[in-house]
């Protein structure tokens, strides 16, 4: 037979200075601190990128088209405008992130009730909270990776095609 136990509130069942509650929600909040400086980190290197496709492109492009356009000129141009593209989406302004809480909704949620929250529920409740956030977050931050890893090997296959193109003139 099994034991049944009546459903209850695990954050309730906790005293309020639960020191364990504490350091998971703290744990938590600095998996999403580190997970900010990801997306900083992608930025960084998006700008990084523009940077070096258009010092390639000015140096090899201008001795390249210095004999016309031929196919490999017409290639090189073309996956410049696709790694522009890219470096586009990954620059462009992204609102969906969920890196903070709404102070107005903690006060309501957790302060400005009739039977407010202890802290222990709070450090419960936002613990989960950042999880589903943080697990949000992923997915366009994948999106996102994938795009400068694309990037990047449309960046080299670039340099292959000015390569070729001077060779070709050659």
């Amino acid at each position: 037979t099994e034991l049944l136990v009546p459903e209850t509130n695990p954050a309730e069942t906790l005293s309020s200075n639960d020191q364990r509650l504490e350091f998971i929600y703290k744990e938590a909040l600095r998996g999403l601190v580190q997970q900010q400086g990801v997306v900083e980190n992608l930025n960084s290197r998006s700008g990084n990128l523009i940077f070096a496709a258009a010092f390639v492109s000015s140096m090899f492009g201008n001795r390249a088209l210095s004999d016309g356009l031929g196919i490999w000129d017409w290639l090189a141009i073309a996956l410049l405008f696709g790694l522009g593209v890219l470096i586009v989406f990954m620059l462009w302004p992204f609102h969906k992130y969920k890196f903070r809480f709404d102070p107005a909704e903690l006060l309501r949620t957790y302060v400005d009730r009739d039977a407010p929250g202890s802290l222990a529920r709070m450090h419960r409740e936002l613990a989960l909270r950042i999880e589903a956030d943080r697990a949000d977050n992923w997915k366009v931050i994948q999106r996102l990776r994938v795009a400068l890893q694309i990037a990047l090997i449309l960046f080299l296959l670039e340099i292959v095609a000015w390569l070729l193109a001077i060779t070709a003139a050659a």
